[in-house]
């Protein structure tokens, strides 16, 4: 079982870095709950697939994972960016876009670790159920975690914290697609 723990522990990583960015644009604690039930909802349905789908489809998705990754983050940091600098109001107010497009590039990679869990013989319900709400509470944290560092920016007059996030996903794009290990990254 802890092995278990620790692999769901390991996988929502990526969605805890993702969320202490996405903690910039200030959600509520409701659009942090919200935007991390559809996160943990992902994460629980992806392993199940894993499990089911097999180990010829883990390999086509362990190798491709990395690149889904780096294009739903890019393309949500250029979204973010691009938003800021057109418009004075809020780049993604309340995370919708957030919810929309970045589960799957988050979620991809626990469908290989879903199938070899399926392939060691594991529960198609045990696992996806622990790594959906592990990923849930580590969102949540970070959402809240990075709502309070974007919070210490608002004292500085003309920091815009949605253009700022968008920085940092794209940062986080540029840096997988280099190669860098990045910190929380599970590897």
């Amino acid at each position: 079982m802890f092995g278990l723990l620790s692999l769901g522990f390991t996988l929502s990583l990526d969605n805890f870095r993702s969320s202490l960015v996405l903690g910039g644009l200030k959600p509520t604690f409701l659009q942090s709950v919200k935007t991390s039930a559809i996160f943990g909802l992902w994460d629980a349905g992806a392993p199940a697939l894993g499990i089911l789908v097999g180990h010829f489809v883990s390999e086509k998705i362990d190798r491709s994972a990395g690149m889904v990754a780096i294009i739903g983050l890019g393309a949500y940091g250029a979204f973010l960016i691009l938003r800021s600098l057109i418009s004075p109001e809020r780049a993604d107010p309340d995370l919708k876009w957030a919810r929309r497009g970045l589960p799957l590039p988050l979620s991809v990679d626990n469908v290989a670790a879903g199938t070899a869990l399926g392939l060691a013989g594991y529960s198609p319900w045990l696992a996806p159920i622990l790594f959906g709400v592990t990923t849930f509470v580590m969102s949540v944290a970070g959402h809240q975690i990075g709502r309070t560092v974007a919070h210490f920016f608002d004292f500085i007059p003309r920091i815009n914290t949605d253009l700022l996030t968008g920085i940092g996903f794209a940062a986080i794009a540029v840096l997988m697609a280099l190669g860098v290990t990045l910190p929380l990254s599970g590897d």
